[in-house]
C-alpha cells in the first residue's frame, strides 16, 4: 500500500529547514506531529521532599534541554541564586549550547561530553572532588546511575520533572499509513490511549533498539527502523520506504 499520511509522534519542528518538511514536499505526503507523551515539571515542595539542597552542590550534570529548563525553574521556585563557581557536566553540545539560554557561556565552567552518557566519565572522574546533583526524569535510564557508582563519586539523583503520557481521544478515528515512534514511553501512550489498537495496515517506523523491543513486546510489527549504517536518521529511513513502497503499482 502506497504511503500518503504520516504521524510523527513528536512536537512540530520548529525550524524551517527540518528534513520532515522536506520529505514532505520531495514524496508528496502529508505529515502530522503529535507528542504522545509530555513532560511536567515537579514543585519546589515535592524537591525538598527528595532531601535536595541546591546550596550543597558544586556541580550539575544535565543530560538534555528538559533537565536544563527544570533545574533552573527549580532554582527559581526555591528563590536559590545559582552561583558563578557552579560546574555544569553536559552530555552533549546540543544540551551545553541549550545551556545559554540561562547562563553566560564564556564565563562558566562548562564541559561537554560527545553524545552518550558515558562518554562524560572521564570529565567526571577529573573532577571527583566535585558533589554532583543529577536533576532528571523518572525514566531514567539506568546506564546513568551505573556509571555514576562506577566512578566513586558524590552524587544525588533528584526527579525534577516526569513524562506523562499524553491525552490523544481526539485521534480514535483518525488512520495512518505511518506511525513514528521514538521510545518505548510512546508505545506506552499508544496502548494507553487506545487499549484495543491493531496494527493491520499500519506501518510502524521505530527509532532505537529499546523502541523497537517494546514494539515487539506488544506484538506489533516493524516495518521501519533507524538508525541503520544506510539510513541513520529517521527521516532518511522514512524516505527510502516511501520511495520503494509508493513506485509500485
Amino acid at each position: 500500500m502506497k504511503v500518503k499520511t504520516i504521524l510523527v509522534s513528536q512536537p512540530e519542528p520548529k525550524i524551517e529547514n527540518s528534513p520532515y518538511f522536506d520529505l514532505q514536499e520531495k514524496q508528496k505526503v502529508k505529515i502530522d506531529f503529535r507528542p504522545f507523551i509530555h513532560v511536567e515539571g515537579v514543585d519546589a515542595k515535592e524537591i525538598r521532599q527528595q532531601k535536595v539542597d541546591l546550596s550543597k552542590y558544586t556541580a550539575i550534570i544535565l543530560t538534555s534541554r528538559n533537565s536544563v529548563d527544570h533545574f533552573f525553574r527549580v532554582a527559581d521556585e526555591m528563590r536559590f541564586k545559582v552561583p558563578d563557581s557552579m560546574k555544569y557536566f553536559c552530555q552533549s553540545e546540543a544540551v551545553a549550547y541549550y545551556l545559554q539560554k540561562y547562563v553566560v557561556y564564556r564565563k562558566r565552567k562548562i564541559y561537554v561530553g560527545k553524545r552518550n552518557f558515558a562518554d562524560l566519565s572521564p570529565l567526571i572522574k577529573k573532577y571527583k572532588g566535585e558533589s554532583f546533583l543529577l536533576p532528571t526524569t523518572d525514566k531514567l535510564k539506568p546506564e546513568v546511575p551505573e556509571t555514576l557508582n562506577a566512578l566513586n563519586v558524590e552524587w544525588k539523583e533528584a526527579v525534577f520533572y516526569k513524562t506523562v503520557i499524553s491525552d490523544l481521544s481526539d485521534l480514535a478515528n483518525v488512520y495512518y499509513d505511518i506511525l513514528v515512534f521514538f521510545s518505548p514511553s510512546g508505545i506506552e501512550s499508544l496502548f494507553h490511549n487506545f487499549p484495543d489498537f491493531k496494527q493491520n495496515e499500519t506501518r510502524i517506523a521505530v527509532f532505537g533498539s529499546t523502541t523497537i523491543k517494546a514494539v515487539e513486546e506488544h506484538g506489533l510489527r516493524v516495518d521501519i527502523a533507524a538508525p541503520t549504517p544506510e539510513t541513520p536518521s529517521m527521516t532518511m529511513a522514512l524516505e527510502k520506504y516511501i520511495k520503494d513502497v509508493n513506485k509500485k503499482k
